[in-house]
């Protein structure tokens, strides 16, 4: 009678052990992926609705809006300000303001 090695039960369950926890690191790797791509996109997305916001004041008052205070009330955009930090900068009534808008942080 030919003898067969038995795979041990530790080692089995310790090779499964492994496995689950690299597949728990991959979608873990893979949701925070997803959440960075996301908010990104929210970020994008505000930076060209606030751009659009004050192409569309100049296009019917003829001025730039001086400042994000001014837009935001003639466009009724609201900034999540918990989530995005928007820089400003009016340069002048019949140039295109700079509008950069930054992820907070904190």
């Amino acid at each position: 009678m030919k003898k067969t090695k038995r795979f041990p039960a530790a080692l089995g369950a310790a090779l499964f052990g492994l496995g689950a926890a690299a597949a728990l690191w991959c979608m873990t790797a893979a949701l925070d992926s997803l959440e960075r791509g996301s908010a990104e996109e929210g970020r994008l997305r505000l930076e060209e609705a606030l751009r659009q916001a004050a192409v569309t004041c100049y296009a019917v008052e003829g001025a730039y809006p001086a400042s994000l205070a001014d837009l935001t009330e003639r466009s009724g955009i609201r900034i999540d300000t918990e989530r995005y930090i928007v820089h400003y900068v009016a340069i002048a009534e019949n140039l295109v303001p700079d509008i950069t808008v930054l992820e907070n942080g904190g």
